[in-house]
């Protein structure tokens, strides 16, 4: 009988006394790698243990320069070569438990009310999620909907891809901070932001507004599950992808093939290296509802290299021409749903009601299309990161920056380039291919061995 065979409701409770008789082991290791910290996670394994261990990395902000993953049977095996945001290694006191606290059952429950916005208690707020058309100004007319019906945005994230967009965005009222519970008000806002969404005709079947329950879901994996739902990785009639116009010589390089010797389908891909890079495909992989038995992460210089072992919950490796092209179309967009393109502003003000509204009408007028936004409110500081391009897609001018910068302020809104992760072009498709290959064989040869896998693909 398979594993997950069994009735839904025994397995659950079997994982939660498994897990409770054998609690995460965090252990941190700053000796062995004179570059990066090693943290070896080992737990008894379950659905999910892999996507939860990244998860709480990535919510510490570590950057995760190397992995070894291992989690096939009963028992999860994990060992990350991570560094803090400027490169160094991490201080050692308190960081095993800190990761170990995450990943207990209190953890658990406290992760899904983790906002990767930074939301500090998703219990003070009313989550609002929309799905639509990307078009120009649409930010700026989804902030101004909201400050005319006295809603305060405490927190939001938005991403756009293949001219989609999905954000999830947490509101207050803007008398006094609370949750809105008023029905008809909410209601009355929803259509009006759908009106706003829906614009001219969607090709794709419209836009699509949502009040939801608060803390059910992790923002980052909340949008990969919009952004998918929505069909973002299927380009439109027109062929358009505005965010990522210019951008083919850093189109990812991905492989799915299966392996005879031990009936997994192997996932490689190639692409450059940036924050949260391994949580979105592990994400993506794990909403497809693939399960990750073994793989490895290699970061050199501004690129990033894994390989998955991957089996559908069904046991299976991939079955059909069809499947393979679409986990290689998922992936592709998991990745350049969050690639940085076009210039990052960094507003940093005293938050006040309307200073979306203002900001994003101003980036409006001066032709600027925002192609993805992360709003924070720390006390009563807006701390706020914009990606613009021009209408097309383009980047901007930087006269016209200069323009934006004064009219908000100079002081407020600042250019910020990103020094660690900068993108570089990759070479032909082919041979990136060939030398994806030739580094896998090289240097997981010995790994793979250890662990029974040598390959042989159909």
């Amino acid at each position: 009988m398979d594993c997950w065979s069994s009735p839904p409701m025994f397995n659950d409770e079997f994982e939660k006394l498994v897990l409770r008789v054998n609690a995460p082991r965090v252990t941190v290791d700053n000796v062995s790698d004179s570059k990066s910290t090693l943290i070896k996670v080992d737990s008894a394994n379950k659905r999910g243990s892999l996507l939860d261990v990244v998860q709480v990395l990535t919510d510490l902000n570590l950057l995760i320069r190397r992995a070894y993953i291992s989690s096939d049977g009963g028992w999860f095996m994990d060992v990350f070569h991570v560094t803090d945001q400027h490169g160094n290694k991490l201080p050692e006191d308190g960081m095993a438990e800190r990761i170990q606290q995450s990943l207990g059952p209190r953890g658990r429950s406290c992760r899904s009310m983790k906002r990767s916005v930074g939301v500090q208690s998703s219990m003070d707020h009313t989550t609002i999620e929309l799905t639509g058309k990307d078009r120009p100004g649409l930010l700026s007319d989804i902030f101004a909907v909201l400050t005319d019906h006295k809603c305060n945005v405490v927190a939001a994230e938005v991403w756009t891809h293949n001219s989609r967009m999905a954000s999830v965005v947490y509101i207050a009222d803007e008398s006094n901070g609370l949750p809105i519970d008023d029905h008809d008000r909410v209601t009355n806002i929803r259509q009006l932001l759908l009106s706003v969404l829906k614009g001219d005709r969607d090709i794709r079947g419209g836009a699509n507004t949502s009040v939801v329950s608060m803390g059910s879901t992790h923002t980052g994996r909340r949008l990969h599950q919009m952004m998918y739902a929505d069909r973002d990785y299927h380009t439109d009639d027109m062929g358009i992808n505005n965010s990522s116009i210019g951008s083919d010589q850093r189109k990812p390089v991905i492989t799915v093939e299966n392996c005879l010797e031990k009936d997994y389908t192997v996932v490689n891909l190639r692409c450059g290296d940036r924050p949260k890079l391994l949580f979105d495909t592990v994400c993506t992989l794990t909403d497809m509802q693939y399960v990750v038995f073994h793989g490895m992460v290699i970061t050199e210089g501004a690129e990033a290299y894994q390989e998955y072992y991957i089996r559908h919950i069904d046991g299976y490796p991939i079955r059909s021409e069809a499947e393979r092209q679409r986990v290689m179309d998922c992936l592709e967009a998991a990745i350049k749903r969050r690639t940085s393109e076009g210039i990052r502003l960094e507003l940093c003000s005293e938050d006040r009601v309307g200073l979306l509204t203002d900001v994003t009408r101003i980036f409006r007028e001066n032709g600027l299309s925002v192609i993805r936004a992360e709003v924070t409110t720390r006390s009563s500081q807006a701390v706020n990161v914009f990606y613009v391009t021009d209408a097309s897609g383009r980047p901007v001018k930087s006269e016209t920056v200069e323009t934006v910068r004064k009219a908000i302020g100079l002081t407020v809104l600042k250019v910020k380039n990103d020094e660690v992760f900068v993108e570089q072009q990759l070479p032909p498709k082919e041979s990136a291919k060939f030398s994806l290959g030739s580094l896998f064989r090289s240097r997981s040869e010995k790994f793979l061995y250890n662990l029974g896998f040598i390959k042989s693909y159909s």
